[in-house]
């Protein structure tokens, strides 16, 4: 499907991953390119999604918005979360049925899987069992969109497509202390802490994925796919978070002491996705490597650091 020339809607196109997917629609040819802006939209509110719709007459909608934090934010307002992630899938899919749109892109969260699935993660274990509890109702919420999606195109044949990228960092990601994840974070202790305290043992261990790569999968996923199976979106291999502290430590510059605090959560113990699919279905394979985009990453934050 040629995207270029439709009117693409992109909620949550004004944050970390929607910037990113904007602006390669935009390098892609891409001139109709919406993006709501929270201040005068809601997705939350039916009305105002209504408003959005028919304001706009959207062709391709691509569902990136979220409520969405590390650990201590999910575990600080868990009810929130749930709340926020279902009424805003619930509010875009039925627009999209009502307005016929031609193609619609849920952007889904690796925090869906259960807790303990063989690694890597195959999308056939997204029912298997309950998500880790530190965010369940996030994960559980956007399970039950998927399958919205999934029902709707059963129903009224609305063409549309999941993908569920592992976590995801870069430029632009969220740095703020009390909400952002796990790579932001250690950054910005590294830059301006001594000693750094990081939560848990050190000894779970994480996938990653550059931003860039995941709205690479995203957008392909709007050109090609219409049945609303889900696709992962790996970044191709665990690092254990001792392993990733001491790499963004050395990327820092960071010479001191790094301590771990066992008595906060570590999360899910691993957390990898296979992408076979991603690579059957959308020719895609992630190209930014953990090690360069980490040291991009932390360039990025330093020149923001610079000019405030």
């Amino acid at each position: 499907m040629d995207i270029s020339n439709k009117r693409i809607l992109v909620t949550g196109g004004a944050g970390f991953l929607g910037r990113a997917v904007c602006r390669l629609l935009r390098e892609r040819g891409c001139t109709q390119v919406i993006v709501p802006r929270k201040v005068a939209c809601d997705l939350t509110s039916e009305e105002d999604t209504i408003n959005l719709f028919d304001d706009h007459r959207p062709e391709v909608v691509l569902h990136l918005a979220a409520e969405v934090g590390g650990i201590g934010a999910n575990m600080a307002t868990p009810g929130r979360f749930t709340y926020a992630n279902l009424a805003m899938g619930l509010h875009v899919i039925e627009q999209c049925r009502r307005f016929e749109v031609e193609k619609v892109v849920v952007v889904g969260t690796v925090c869906s899987y259960p807790l303990n699935p063989p690694v890597p993660f195959v999308e056939s274990d997204l029912w298997s069992g309950y998500p880790e509890p530190t965010n369940a109702g996030y994960g559980v919420a956007k399970r039950a969109v998927y399958e919205l999606l999934k029902q709707y195109h059963k129903e009224y044949s609305l063409p549309g497509s999941v993908v569920i990228p592992t976590n995801l960092y870069g430029p632009f990601d969220n740095f703020d202390p009390a909400s952002s994840h796990v790579i932001p974070a250690m950054i910005r202790r590294f830059c301006r802490t001594d000693p750094v305290t990081l939560w848990g043992t050190g000894c779970a261990s994480r996938e990653f994925l550059h931003v860039d790569d995941a709205a690479e999968g995203i957008v392909r996923a709007a050109e090609t796919v219409t049945t609303p199976d889900p696709i992962n979106l790996g970044g191709g291999g665990e690092v254990q978070m001792r392993k990733l502290a001491e790499m963004i430590a050395g990327e820092c510059g960071y010479m001191g002491t790094i301590r771990w605090d066992s008595s906060k959560p570590d999360g899910q113990p691993r957390r990898a996705v296979d992408a076979t699919r991603a690579r059957e279905i959308l020719g895609w394979t992630p190209r930014v490597s953990l090690e360069n985009g980490i040291a991009e990453t932390v360039a990025w934050w330093r020149e923001q650091c610079v000019s405030l």
